[in-house]
């Protein structure tokens, strides 16, 4: 960013057009990536994902306390043994970003997302806070968290989250390096799309996120700061069963971002339970992971399919 001559940073309606529109344009979303109907005929994508951070909250910035670390381990020895459960019995696939950190302490978790045919992506190395990261060290992080994934499970994943879904000047680069076929970080769509780097298209899949479809926001507890649960999981259940039935309507994607520290505690499962059933008592439902998601994508985008809504398609019982 400019900055005057005292170190400041200047104000942006001094910008030229030049400096607002190199920002503007540097991460962009393109071609929107949508097929005139989903696999199967069906009228709405669902992608379920979880954020497995676990102890590495804490230990990003540095906190180390056994009270701290102790909230994090609810989410590997409480939260995912209940949400595996849960989606066993519903008999939906989900994907599983996890930082390396994460995955370290609990590898058998790691490798129980894979053997239960969830996908396991990448969320970064101690869920460090990429923008603040120089170029090699975000790099050298990312493609250590990528080896470890691949060591721990055999499997090399293909999609990344970044750890606070935002980018770096350098992220999007060290993604195309690296070689991942999408990204779950940004949020210019409600549904999947290309993205476009100062104007030139990546070929790198975006599947979008969304505050409002994450279960930290309505529930995170920090006793030193100022976030309170202050939201009550029926109320939370509520607006994710509008965000559904609006992606119902379009025929298109219902994205949902949850954490086993979260989402596990039982009062909180039950609304993710009571969504689930009312999302089963839709006909023309693919539950999909998001790299199969990301592959319906790029047949678009390719031409391998054709784009447009299934909004008016014929509904099809799964």
């Amino acid at each position: 960013m400019p900055t005057d001559d005292f170190g400041l940073p200047s104000e942006s309606w001094r910008w030229p057009e030049h400096t607002w529109r190199g920002h503007v344009d540097a991460v962009r979303a393109g071609r929107r990536l949508v097929p005139d109907r989903w696999p199967g005929g069906a009228r709405v994508a669902v992608a379920l994902s979880f954020d497995a951070d676990h102890e590495t909250i804490p230990l990003r910035d540095g906190g180390t306390s056994p009270g701290l670390l102790a909230q994090g381990e609810y989410g590997a020895r409480a939260g995912s043994p209940r949400i595996l459960d849960l989606l066993a019995r519903y008999g939906v696939p989900a994907t599983f970003f996890m930082p390396a950190v994460s995955a370290l302490v609990h590898p058998e978790e790691a490798r129980a997302y894979t053997r239960d045919e969830h996908e396991l992506a990448v969320h970064g190395w101690i869920h460090e806070r990429n923008m603040l990261l120089g170029r090699e060290d975000e790099k050298d992080l990312t493609a250590r968290a990528l080896d470890t994934l691949t060591t721990l499970t055999g499997r090399r994943p293909v999609g990344i989250r970044t750890p606070s879904w935002d980018f770096s000047d350098s992220t999007l680069a060290i993604m195309l390096e690296l070689g991942f076929a999408y990204d779950s970080s940004l949020m210019a769509d409600d549904e999947p799309y290309e993205i476009v780097a100062d104007g030139r298209p990546t070929g790198l899949v975006e599947i979008p996120v969304d505050w409002i479809r994450d279960d930290a926001p309505y529930f995170t507890m920090d006793r030193y700061g100022s976030a309170r649960p202050h939201s009550r999981p029926r109320d939370v259940r509520e607006i994710w069963t509008d965000e559904f039935d609006a992606a119902y309507r379009d025929g298109g994607v219902f994205q949902l971002t949850l954490h086993p520290h979260v989402i596990g505690h039982r009062s909180r499962l039950v609304a993710l339970r009571e969504l689930l059933n009312h999302i089963a008592a839709h006909p023309g439902v693919w539950y999909a992971t998001h790299a199969q998601l990301a592959e319906t994508a790029r047949d678009v985008l390719h031409g391998r399919t054709t784009a447009g809504s299934a909004a008016d398609t014929p509904e099809h019982t799964p």
